[in-house]
């Protein structure tokens, strides 16, 4: 997350957690799916498992949006659907510029998802002089002099930064300047930013790291399991043998039948 700010406990509206707020689209995609399988209704438990969370903090959730269920009928798909999308702001049309438009940047601007979930793509933008006019997703890069012009003449109030991480800080503060307030950043680089600007981070050699941090732990449990098991079947191994064994530790000449 970023530096140079302090973190804010709740959001500003309705004084719902950062915590429940960062779980309000896990609940999305799992409703929206139900909702395209046309299911009216689902239970907590059922909803829980979906979004991967426990039912009883779904259901606190909940509370915060003045949603509690029907009790043997569970809630309403369409409505929590509506309810959510609108508590996250996606029930009107949010302009996004994409700036850093190079393998990553070219992939979020082909992704399908953002016009779905209430985004728009307004800009891609990259200050390599050769991209200007290209198109990239069926939309022209524009040269990173035009920014500014941009963010104004389209309302941007969401950037992503999506350039190399000696670039991104420079960039960051030029969309801050513009008066883009919230920024979600794909470069390997923490972003200092003024009060009232929001950053999510995207770092996916951060979240592979953690991987390899389990991974590394779930061989050592077993390689630990493995240890214990060869002394327990050596001490059992040596319990049979010396039940073998004749009353002075010789082990007889003929074994009884």
């Amino acid at each position: 997350m970023a530096t140079g700010r302090t973190h804010r406990p709740a959001t500003r509206s309705r004084g719902i957690p950062e915590a429940t707020v960062a779980r309000l689209p896990l609940y999305l995609r799992a409703l929206t799916a139900l909702s395209e399988r046309s299911v009216p209704t689902v239970s907590s438990e059922e909803l829980a498992a979906a979004a991967g969370v426990n039912s009883a903090k779904l259901r606190k959730d909940f509370s915060y949006l003045g949603s509690y269920g029907t009790r043997g009928v569970g809630y309403d798909v369409e409505y929590l659907v509506y309810q959510i999308s609108r508590e996250l702001g996606l029930t009107q049309d949010w302009p996004v510029v994409i700036v850093g438009i190079g393998n990553l940047g070219a992939a979020l601007a082909n992704y399908g998802g953002f016009a779905s979930r209430g985004f728009r793509v307004a800009a891609l933008i990259d200050a390599d002089p050769a991209m200007a006019g290209k198109p990239v997703a069926g939309i022209p890069v524009r040269h990173t002099d035009e920014l500014e012009k941009i963010i104004e003449d389209n309302g941007v109030s969401i950037g992503v930064i999506a350039t190399p991480a000696g670039a991104a800080q420079q960039v960051c503060d030029r969309l801050v300047a513009a008066g883009v307030t919230s920024i979600l950043n794909f470069a390997p680089t923490v972003l200092t930013v003024p009060d009232g600007v929001d950053v999510r981070k995207v770092d996916l050699s951060i979240e592979l790291q953690i991987l390899a941090f389990h991974e590394q732990r779930k061989a050592g449990e077993e390689l630990a399991a493995n240890d214990g098991a060869l002394p327990a079947a050596a001490a059992r191994a040596a319990a049979g043998h010396s039940a073998e064994q004749g009353p002075d530790g010789d082990v007889p000449a003929v074994m009884p039948a």
